[in-house]
């Protein structure tokens, strides 16, 4: 008995609707925690793994059912869709009040029931889609089909879901899929259900329905509340980039840029952290004119370095274009820049900085890099060998770099393997230093110079026709470059290269030992 057209055609649908589902749950959830957590690898291959292993404990699981094939397949697509779908709202309410190995497992969990849920579609479908085609067309359709909705589903998440509609309102939305897939299963094969399992089915869906439909209602006041929980000041700018959630908060003159729940300075001492980035590393070069800063797209540092009379090129390279447009046109980010942005010797760039140095052929006398922490792959490879021998490349043969390196306090290990990395890079003289940061804590730098000799003492290289600084003076000099016991190289740490992010690796598990200290 072959079926007729249509209802070949819904459980076609089916299938690609199951496999769409599945994958976007599993791309959600490990995008999410890699949000909270970092590490965009180690938690990609955690989702995946666990995934797969469910799926395999979920098909063994069919065995079990006998004669019930087309019941088990719809009470499973509304378990799906409920599980799924509140995944991320869960997570996101959990990971307040969770430490992160307790929203690790709490993660892991979910995956992993998503992934029985899953593994129990195929298996079930294929088993009642056998009454209707031949063995070879029944397995060709489902596994076909399934993968068709994998497919969709990597082409939907990057380019419409993620940018467009938010990882929180995702995760309700296919929720719901799954759950009218279920239930319209449900509807068509009527007859060979009972009244009283019918109406259970339709009972779940329509609960579910009602409690995504509000959850979706009250997404923005849910999120706003949220990130105000997650800041500890009023916030009163935010945006999602393609690259970054960008928020601006502000307790009084207090006004601090946070890109994706970091600081990034408070107006309060950003002083203190970009003289030591620009001042310091300009004073090795003296009459320099043409200047590279990376990262750094909000103006701040530039400020510092168009000061100085001798300048005559300044390009900046910033991956996002928001935050360059955030440094243009926000007036209290303006006066903290000096209007640098628009000033006619500053060039920006909206690129990544490695590929702008691997294209780019112009040679610098001073290179800076005002980059983020090593939280993710992508960042942490800004800090590899690799990337330091691109700058080389770029700076003339008397040229400076210098790059902030986090703190040599709370991420000891960290701090110091940049040094290594910056001297296995082939440059010939490095100068570690360190400044008190409020905001941040002791933070920390490093001069790098393909050779010469760093003039870290002499008062009179601090730039003064520059105009003043308002922390920098000579006397402090010496303390800069000196570091104390919990502060200097631990020894054994290792170089940071492109194939083997080490640094990854150390800034996460530091900075996790200070964030569970935190909770505790």
């Amino acid at each position: 008995m072959l079926l007729p057209r249509t209802e070949k055609l819904l459980l076609i649908v089916t299938v690609f609707l199951a496999g769409l589902c599945s994958i976007v749950y599993e791309l959600l959830i490990s995008t999410t925690s890699a949000y909270f957590l970092g590490d965009s690898v180690k938690q990609f291959s955690l989702t995946i793994g666990v995934y797969m292993c469910a799926m395999g404990v979920g098909s063994f699981l069919t065995r079990y059912v006998e004669g019930r094939e087309l019941e088990a397949f719809v009470r499973a697509e509304v378990a799906l869709g409920l599980l799924g779908g509140l995944s991320v709202p869960l997570l996101y309410f959990l990971f307040r009040f969770q430490t992160n190995m307790q929203y690790q497992w709490t993660m892991l969990a979910i995956v992993f029931g998503i992934g029985c849920l899953t593994g129990v579609e195929i298996p079930l479908l294929a088993r009642v889609m056998k009454t209707y085609f031949p063995l070879r067309d029944n397995l060709a359709n489902v596994l076909g089909f399934d993968y068709l909705g994998a497919l969709g589903a990597t082409l939907l998440f990057p380019f419409l879901l993620l940018p467009f509609v938010g990882l929180y309102s995702s995760s309700l939305l296919f929720g719901g899929v799954n759950l009218l897939l279920g239930a319209g299963v449900c509807w068509f094969f009527r007859e060979q259900l009972s009244a009283r399992r019918r109406r259970r089915v339709y009972l779940w869906t329509g609960g579910g329905l009602l409690v995504f439909t509000f959850l979706l209602i009250r997404a923005e006041p849910f999120l706003h509340a949220w990130e105000a929980a997650a800041y500890p000041h009023r916030v009163i700018y935010e945006e999602d980039s393609p690259y970054q959630h960008i928020v601006l908060t502000q307790n009084r003159d207090d006004l601090r840029l946070y890109l994706d729940r970091v600081i990034q300075f408070s107006s309060r001492d950003e002083y203190r952290y970009h003289e030591a980035l620009a001042r310091l590393p300009a004073a090795q070069v003296p009459g320099f004119s043409r200047a590279l800063i990376l990262g750094g797209g909000e103006g701040l540092l530039a400020r510092e370095l168009l000061n100085y009379p001798t300048l005559q090129s300044l390009t900046i390279v910033d991956l996002d274009e928001r935050v360059f447009d955030l440094g243009r046109r926000h007036p209290r980010i303006r006066q903290l820049n000096a209007e640098a942005l628009t000033d006619p010797r500053t060039q920006t760039v909206v690129e990544d900085a490695a590929v702008f140095l691997r294209n780019d052929t112009t040679h610098y006398d001073l290179i800076l890099a005002d980059l983020p922490d090593p939280s993710t792959e992508s960042v942490a490879r800004l800090y590899s060998t690799w990337f330091f021998g691109l700058v080389r490349a770029r700076l003339l043969p008397d040229g400076v770099f210098a790059t902030q390196a986090t703190s040599p306090y709370h991420t000891r290990k960290t701090f110091w393997s940049i040094v290594h990395t910056l001297t296995a890079a082939g440059f010939g003289e490095l100068a570690p230093y360190h400044v008190p940061v409020p905001s941040f804590g002791e933070w920390g730098f490093v001069l790098a110079a393909n050779s010469g000799n760093f003039l870290r003492a002499g008062g009179q290289y601090l730039g003064a026709d520059a105009g003043a600084t308002k922390f920098l003076e000579p006397r402090l000099l010496p303390a800069l470059f000196t570091f104390p016991a919990d502060m200097a190289d631990p020894g054994g740490v290792a170089v940071n290269r492109l194939d083997r992010p080490i640094l990854l690796q150390y800034f996460l598990e530091e900075w996790s030992g200070w964030q569970r200290e935190t909770v505790q």
